[in-house]
């Protein structure tokens, strides 16, 4: 995905919505709007931003993750699993 190909200035966003509505829909690329010849918006599809949304949550997840890993803050696997294994 490149927003380099899907450059749009606000005037055609203003005189084409629908068109741009199903473009974004059905290609599900986002498209980048440019105001005066300088960029002022990112839009895509609802799909695409909830996906992206997710991938951001799970990355930030194993961020933490590897954190806690740096600070000495872990359990091994088979300690974990013997405790399971009590229960």
């Amino acid at each position: 995905m490149r927003l380099s190909t899907h450059i749009k200035p606000i005037s055609y966003l203003k005189n084409h919505a629908a068109e741009v509505v199903e473009t974004l829909t059905e290609h599900r690329e986002p498209m980048l709007i440019t105001q005066n010849g300088e960029a002022k918006l990112v839009i895509m599809d609802v799909k695409t931003y909830e996906e992206q949304e997710e991938a951001l949550a799970l990355l930030k997840i194993l961020a933490l993750g590897n954190r806690e890993i740096e600070q000495g803050r872990y359990r091994p696997a088979d300690k974990v699993f013997a405790d399971l294994d009590r229960v």
